[in-house]
């Protein structure tokens, strides 16, 4: 028996078709466990409100013991969870391959598909999860839907929050009436043959927060791209279900997993990278997808393609070098760098990619937002949103900048509006951006926003 681990953590694939995974009175058994380790730590006391909730209902047991804690509570626990994957990769000193085999965030993913299998996710949580449905009715009406999803629509916010169970008072994304894929067949980037980069060929997985809520992120992303000479082709097959995963029905992840994997194999094949252009995505692409259909090798060979933007951008710069053009921004950046980005074990790559660009500051926030995807734009969870953000949104305030910047777009926009609750006066930016944004900036490309009514 050893105290803690100094070896790098690894996952085992998870077993969601074995019955017992799904069978409520061995996954509680398997709380019951972990919770008591983590309970005799609390080491995650200042992450993700889990861990405050755990406690709080030990503390105030009957024993002060989890052994007076009623299993039916352990759900509040695990609906604070929001996947971020920070305790595992950052705190826990009990991960595999250590004995005690502490992985919290895929067992809250396990309670989740037991709540899944026994019928218990709510109606309207469901219809939000699906976002390839969403964003292509909302977009035929996206004035309209961009109307009724405002905060300031005192009339439709409070109806989406008797009906969704979503926060009256949660920043949501807009819609746009040409997705990021139309966009890219009318005026495609001019590719720089000449740039250090020209030998690269890459696949931009679109996302569906780039395709329907931000094509600008796509935008930017290709101008730099073929600034730099490499030849892109932007591909959407479907969502990566990483909403699913949250609300754990894995089956449906699976597959999207197989689908989209075979989907994007002839890419590459043909020499093509795999460039995914929102982090929670390319977790899904490079981690979460091998561990959930383990048996596919194709899954596995997207895997080993796949890139995170930020990621694909540090790599150019350091092996081929960057195409030259680019010039400082008008001000320094507060970068958060999002859990999903942190999560995948790549390092800083943002905060690399910005300091790429002359004379850039670049003012770093390592610390969750809040958001947790869906979870956070929720009745019963914005509360605790805000107030697991608020550290965040105190650094960025505290030495404004003229460039707020999030890897994650939804992280980006709750970052802002906490902002907004504390700023008494001082100046808020009038937006997040994706880091990828200011690099087109520096290149004196895609600085402008699109339309979002067209």
């Amino acid at each position: 028996m050893r105290e803690g681990s100094l070896e790098a953590p690894t996952r085992h694939p998870i077993a969601w078709e074995d019955a017992d995974f799904t069978d409520r009175a061995k996954t509680e058994a398997e709380m019951r466990r972990v919770f008591d380790i983590c309970h005799t730590c609390r080491r995650c006391f200042n992450l993700c409100d889990s861990f405050p909730r755990l406690f709080d209902l030990i503390d105030n047991s009957t024993t002060g013991e989890l052994d007076s804690v009623d299993a039916a509570d352990y759900r509040h626990v695990a609906d604070a969870c929001t996947l971020c994957d920070m305790c595992f990769m950052t705190k826990c000193p009990y991960v595999p391959p250590h004995e005690f085999n502490v992985d919290f965030p895929h067992l809250m993913l396990r309670y989740r598909a037991v709540e899944e299998k026994e019928g218990r996710v709510p109606w309207a949580r469901r219809q939000l999860g699906k976002t390839d449905r969403n964003g292509s009715l909302a977009r035929l009406a996206a004035p309209l839907a961009n109307w009724a999803s405002s905060e300031r629509n005192a009339v439709a916010r409070p109806a989406l929050e008797k009906v969704a169970g979503v926060d009256r008072r949660a920043a949501l994304p807009e819609y746009f009436g040409r997705t990021f894929l139309t966009r890219t067949r009318r005026s495609p980037p001019q590719r720089d043959s000449s740039a250090p980069a020209a030998a690269r060929k890459a696949v931009l997985y679109a996302t569906c927060f780039v395709n329907y809520n931000n094509p600008g992120i796509g935008e930017a992303v290709r101008a730099v791209l073929a600034r730099n000479g490499v030849e892109t082709e932007p591909l959407y097959p479907q969502c990566c279900k990483m909403p699913q995963l949250e609300a754990g029905d894995l089956g449906a992840v699976a597959k999207a997993a197989r689908e989209v994997a075979a989907s994007l194999e002839p890419w590459i094949d043909k020499g093509y990278d795999i460039v995914a252009l929102v982090p929670s995505c390319a977790l899904m692409l490079k981690f979460e997808w091998p561990l959930i259909v383990p048996s596919e090798p194709v899954v596995a060979k997207l895997a080993g393609a796949t890139f995170d933007v930020s990621e694909y951008i540090v790599d150019i710069a350091k092996k081929e070098g960057l195409a030259p053009g680019m010039v400082p921004l008008d001000g320094a950046v507060t970068l958060h760098l999002a859990c999903h980005a942190r999560a995948q074990n790549m390092g800083a790559k943002a905060a690399e990619m910005l300091r790429l660009v002359p004379g850039a500051e670049v003012k770093v926030i390592e610390r969750c937002s809040g958001h947790g995807g869906s979870w956070g734009v929720m009745k019963e969870n914005f509360d605790t949103a805000i107030k697991v953000g608020r550290p965040v949104a105190r650094q960025a305030l505290r030495e404004p900048t003229p460039f707020l910047a999030s890897e994650c777009p939804l992280a980006g926009m709750h970052i802002r509006q906490g902002m907004e609750k504390l700023a008494d006066g001082k100046p808020v930016p009038e937006r997040s951006l994706h880091p990828i944004e200011l690099i087109a900036r520096a290149y004196g490309i895609g600085a402008a926003r699109p339309a979002r009514e067209d």
